[in-house]
């Protein structure tokens, strides 16, 4: 009887342990996410909660590029300010080829369909990266990079066989203190 017991026993932590491992097995660069999120965590207290960051973008496709920042003060979204680096003089209207949102029109439906990376607090964005851009996917490349002091600077995924402007996540060039 107790053979039996032990038994049951050992197949139930079996069981529990083989299922712990199988959710790190559908999430990419765990440790490494891990690791910068309590960084952000650290930065974020220091900064209280009050920084702005970069997002850099581009086509492989065309020639153009472009830049998002997004200014947060005290876990607030400001501003969001949006440019064209190169290659859209001629293509896109003057009027958009740089622009700002202020506080009560953070992601209007003016700008709704622009190259313009979403106005996102870093919270949000390391949300994405747990819950979408880092979960492991069949046919796709994923990469995590922390060259921000540690915090997130490349996070999301590629399509295989994809021919160009496939990258569904975020670039962040830099982020700074307010």
């Amino acid at each position: 009887m107790k053979s039996k017991f032990l038994i049951i026993a050992l197949l139930l932590i079996s069981c529990i342990i083989s299922s712990c491992s199988s959710e790190d097995d559908d999430f990419n660069y765990q440790n490494d996410f891990e690791e910068s999120q309590k960084i952000w965590l650290d930065f974020k207290e220091s900064s209280n909660n009050s920084y702005k960051y970069v997002v850099s973008e581009g086509s492989g496709f065309t020639t153009y590029g472009w830049e998002t920042t997004v200014t947060v003060s005290n876990g607030i979204i400001i501003k969001r300010d949006f440019k064209y680096t190169a290659g859209a003089e001629g293509f896109v209207p003057e009027d958009q080829l740089e622009w700002t949102e202020n506080q009560n029109e953070i992601n209007s439906p003016e700008h709704e369909h622009t190259s313009a990376f979403p106005a996102l607090t870093l919270d949000t964005i390391y949300t994405k990266a747990k819950q979408e851009w880092l979960i492991k996917k069949e046919n796709t490349d994923v990469f995590f990079e922390s060259e921000n002091d540690g915090m997130i600077s490349t996070c999301g995924y590629v399509m295989n066989n994809c021919l160009d402007d496939c990258f569904v996540g975020v670039h962040i060039k830099n982020i700074k203190v307010l």
